[in-house]
This record gives C-alpha cells, structure tokens and sequence, in this order.
C-alpha cells in the first residue's frame, strides 16, 4: 500500500521551506558582513528555489518508492529513493502504536504513525503520512492481529464484537483547569534564585536586583507558571482513556492530537504522581510504562500517562485495574538518613556563598554573599520532609517504592516483570551504614533515574530486599510456566 497522496505537497512544502529559509538566511548573514560579493546574493535566492525544486522531486521519488504491507505477521515496509531497504517488524515485537496530527495535517485528513518496539526509545517505524482512518484502521489491527486474529482489507471492521470500547476516563474542563494550574513543576523555581547571581555582571541593574529580588523572582516564578499552564492545557486537551478488549487506548491534545493504545500484557510499571500541590488538594496523576518506553520518552513527548489529573481515590481503582494490587503500608529509610541529608543541605548552600563570594570577590559584588547561609536553619526541615516521602513495600506479588517530595512518585513493580536487582552504597552511604535497592524493568533500562528505587536503606534490610525481589521472581516466572504448560 502507499502513503496518502497529500503526503507528497505536504512534506515537499514543509521542507522546500525549510531548505529555502535556510539558504536565503545565510546569504542575508554573508551579504552583510561583506565576506562575499553582493552578487551572490541573487545567486543564493536562486540556489534556493533550486533547493526547493529538488526537495519536491525527491518527495515525489519518495512517495513512488514507499511501499507498506501489514500480514497476519508483521508489517513489512519498503522504502529508498537511492538505495532500497526492506523491513519486516514482527507483531510479537510491537509494543506501542501511536496517531500524531497537527492543526494542518487534521485540515487535511492526514496523519503520523509510529511503531515502537520492545526495549525501544526511538521509533521502530514510521508512516510519514497517511490518512487518519488508514492510521486508525492500522493501529487496531496490529492490536488485534496480536490477539490472534487474522488480517483484513483496507476499510473493513477490525474491532472483534467480544471487544467493546469501555470508557475507563475522560478529563472534564473542571479538571483540565485545575491540571493547568497544579501541574507547574515547582523545582523550577529553585532556578530562578541563581537569577541575581548574574546581575553584578549587568551594569547599573546589580542593587535593583538584590533590594528588588523577591519581587523580580516572583514575577518570573508567576510567568513561568503561566507558560506551564497553557502547554498543560493544550497538551491534555480532550483526554480519553479508553479499553478494549487487553489494551488501552488514550487520545488527547488541541493543536498536536495523539492517539494510542497501551497493551495490558506489556505494562511494566505503574507509576501514581503527586506534586505538592496535587497532594494538597487531594489530586495525582497514573503513568503506565510499557516495554517498549517509560514516559516521557515517546514521541508524543509522555501521551502514555493514563489519568494526568484524578482525585487520587480515582487515581488509585485505576492503577489496581491495570495491575492489581494491595494497598502498601510503607516502610521508612532509618532516622539516621536524615542526618545525611541535612549535610547534604549544608554543603549545597555552602557552595553557593562561595559562588556569590568568587563574585564579590571579581566584580565587588553582592555585599551579602552569606544570605544563603541563613538557610541553614531549614535544612532540618527539608531533611525530614526528604525522608518523611521515602519508603518501600513488600507484597506478595509487587514491591513499592516512594520517593520524593516535592514530585513524590510511588512505583508499582510486579515481581515477575523485573529485570535486575541492583544493591548499591555510596562512599556516603556507606559510612552510615545505609544502601539503595534500584529495581529495574524493560521499561526503565537505559533511563537513568526511571527505576522503581528503594533509597537510604539500612544495609541489612536492603539486602534482604534484594533477596526477596531475586526469590520472587523466580517463583512468580515458574508460576507462569506452570500456567503455560500444565506442568510442575
């Protein structure tokens, strides 16, 4: 089969611009700083529409040469205007099939599909373009040829009729306000304290900036929390989280809008998310994270998140209905790892006084490089919040893992979909006697800071951790090899 014929204008478009732009821009930068003759600046307008003349041939070479076919086994795609490439993808090996329209490919019926694969991270495929009810009818009929089915025509149905869609969530204007409004990551705020650091540098703003710097941090604290808002809102624009049949499907977004599907069987970790203010008001939010990619890392940007924003009660009947489990009660880092965080706390504002003295010391300026010293009364505070939002939990079936406070994420791992058990101690660590258990997925490998982690243990309890993950493990795999096969 071949893309959507407005593939060809549209993509010719889109770069001939790109092309275009790019070569009239470097003439203009050229032409200016006399490097080269006036004359070639006609030349290089020329050479432009040439550039753009070329883009489209190519586009049209491309179009004629790309050929798609989806089997009871796999898709198989042939593609190269120079050199030609063939691939075939196994359905075994799909993990995630995701829609992305834009404003313009909408007003024009076409739309993006990309494939991704276990142990992903790019994209395993794409069809760049076709039209929307092609890309609808591929992405259920992969799901459904991995149930079993076989394939079918172009326009035929491919929903089974045991399989109705059931709507699990839609994200109402209510909530899509108040996602808006919660969901600005307040560690960004953290970054605007360096602002004034810059400021001696700045003739004749330095003292507006230290006597005004509440002020000013908070308009740009303000500002920030604006942008955050508008990307949120038109982000989740829409959202539905659907099932059918052993997959999820989810779509959202106003000017970029993303469908996709999420199978059950490849779930990998479930992960519930509240940021201070969620927590306040009574709201989180679910990721689910597949073999194929953990959120965030999709090409929709994190379009996999199930449920952005629920009151947390909600949050949680949907996490136990993509993987059941018991209701943790968490087991806390020993009352010594907070005495490690308040060192922590100290040196970190320790450094930066000695960053505001290195700049006293080279422009004069600010007078009062101590004043992040001041803040080391809250490092108590900080420390025991720090630790207060740290845990783990054992279950029969899944370990638990918390961390964090203002992000506080709760990891839920089902023995049987680890991959390793890693037990880990710092120079620091180790002088406290302390470790950290990291418990790693398909999905988390190669994501550094993704993995389900049991931090500041007490060494003897991390490691009986790690041997309780390892002996689950191996007893859950054999429980499923029992399933399969009927034996023991």
């Amino acid at each position: 089969m071949k893309l959507h014929p407005l593939s060809v204008p549209y993509r010719a478009i889109s770069r001939g611009i790109s092309v275009g732009t790019s070569v009239v821009f470097l003439g203009i930068t050229l032409s200016g700083t006399g490097a080269i003759p006036d004359l070639i600046g006609p030349a290089l307008v020329g050479l432009a529409i040439l550039g753009v003349l070329v883009t489209a041939g190519w586009e049209v070479a491309y179009y004629r040469r790309f050929d798609y076919e989806l089997t009871d086994d796999g898709l198989d795609l042939a593609s190269g205007v120079v050199s030609r490439r063939h691939r075939e993808i196994p359905l075994r090996r799909v993990q995630n099939v995701d829609i992305s329209r834009n404003v313009i490919q909408r007003a024009l019926g076409l739309a993006a599909l990309d494939l991704e694969t276990a142990g992903g991270g790019e994209t395993e495929a794409s069809l760049r373009y076709v039209g929307y009810d092609e890309a609808k009818r591929l992405q259920r009929e992969i799901q459904r040829l991995k149930r079993g089915g076989a394939a079918t025509d172009a326009g035929e149905s491919v929903d089974r009729p045991d399989d109705p869609e059931e709507t699990l969530f839609e994200l109402s204007m209510p909530e899509l306000v108040a996602l808006s409004l919660l969901s600005f990551d307040l560690r960004y705020v953290s970054v605007l304290a360096f602002g004034p650091v810059a400021f001696p540098f700045v003739p004749g703003i330095a003292d507006l900036a230290f006597l005004g710097g509440i002020v000013i941090v908070g308009l740009l604290a303000v500002g920030l929390w604006a942008i955050s808002a508008v990307f949120t809102f038109a982000r989740y624009y829409g959202f539905r989280l659907s099932q059918v049949g052993e997959e999820l499907r989810y779509e959202r977004g106003l000017i970029q809008r993303y469908d996709g599907s999420i199978p059950l069987e490849k779930v990998q970790t479930v992960t519930v998310r509240e940021n201070v203010l969620m927590r306040r008001f009574g709201y989180a939010a679910l990721a689910v994270e597949t073999a194929g990619y953990a959120p965030g890392q999709t090409p929709s940007g994190g379009s996999e998140a199930a449920v952005p924003l629920a009151t947390r009660e909600r949050v949680l009947d949907l996490a136990r209905e993509v993987e059941p489990f018991d209701p943790p009660e968490f087991e806390r880092p020993p009352k010594r790892a907070r005495t490690r965080y308040v060192a922590r706390y100290t040196l970190a504002l320790a450094g930066v006084a000695g960053l505001l003295l290195g700049a006293r010391a080279l422009a004069g300026r600010p007078d009062i490089w101590y004043a992040p010293l001041a803040l080391v009364v809250l490092t108590p505070v900080a420390a025991h919040l720090k630790w207060a939002n740290r845990g783990y939990a054992r279950a029969d079936r899944h370990v638990v893992t918390r961390n964090g406070f203002w992000q506080r994420t709760t990891k839920i791992v089902a023995y049987d979909r680890v991959q390793t058990v890693i037990e880990t101690r710092t120079i620091f660590q180790r002088r406290r006697r302390l470790a950290t258990v990291v418990i790693d997925t398909a999905s988390s490998a190669g994501f550094g800071g993704r993995e389900a982690s049991a931090v500041d243990l007490d060494r003897t309890d991390a490691r009986r951790l790690r041997e309780l993950v390892g002996r689950r493990l191996h007893e859950r795999l054999g429980e499923r090899w029992t399933e399969r096969t009927g034996r023991r």
